[in-house]
């Protein structure tokens, strides 16, 4: 089991996972993190962190297709190991539906 993140997190990014994650497995899109599945070491101390719930396991329900989105994003996205800015209208995207297929942006982030 490894863990991933999900459509919840576009455009929100809030970043509280990144500061507890002990091996430093989660890279920066520019509207997203994702959580690289190789390098997870399945603990779960980032899930509780995230505000909009983004985080979950890879054996949830419709997991499948962000586990590969995840493992795609990962390779090619930035490491990031310190918490950064969350966008200034990530409470506004909180409780948005769809986000992934009306928002999701391949372009990487800033890698803090």
């Amino acid at each position: 089991m490894t863990y991933v993140v999900k459509d919840a997190c576009i455009k929100c990014k809030f970043m509280d996972c990144v500061e507890v994650c002990p091996v430093d497995c989660f890279y920066e899109g520019e509207n997203m993190l994702v959580i690289h599945p190789d390098e997870c070491i399945d603990c779960g101390v980032c899930e509780p962190e995230c505000p909009v719930e983004a985080i979950r396991p890879d054996t949830d329900d419709g997991s499948d297709k962000y586990l590969e989105v995840n493992r795609k994003f990962a390779d090619i996205w930035p490491n990031i190991t310190r918490k950064g800015e969350s966008p200034a209208d990530a409470d506004e995207w909180r409780d948005k539906e769809n986000k992934f297929e009306e928002h999701f942006n391949e372009a990487p982030g800033q890698g803090t």
